[in-house]
């Protein structure tokens, strides 16, 4: 079986990356996404302030943009802790619905 994430920007700009073969462990994904979300100086979507799993992933695409993306490393440690962090075979990202499916 294939994974894949792929990630939806605005004006039709569709990233689609191959998941490689050695995993990130989950707890290392968390702490890469965490670290991610406050770099990037992300706001949580709900009012609650409760941050979960989907939401931050969409939070830091949203937050990289596109041009993030350029970035081998930074895109390579995005699919990697996306993956593991979600433990889903694909990935769908859509920044401009604010959704995120598998």
């Amino acid at each position: 079986m294939r994974n894949q994430v792929t990630v939806l920007f605005d004006r039709g700009v569709q990233l689609q990356f191959n998941v490689a073969e050695a995993p990130m462990a989950p707890d290392a994904a968390r702490i890469w996404l965490d670290a991610q979300f406050t770099a990037l100086d992300c706001e949580p979507l709900r009012a609650s302030g409760k941050v979960l799993t989907a939401d931050k992933v969409l939070r830091v695409t949203e937050a990289a943009g596109p041009d993030m993306f350029k970035d081998e490393q930074w895109a390579a440690d995005f699919v990697q802790a996306v993956h593991a962090a979600l433990a889903r075979p694909l990935i769908r990202v859509d920044v401009p619905a604010m959704t995120v499916t598998f």
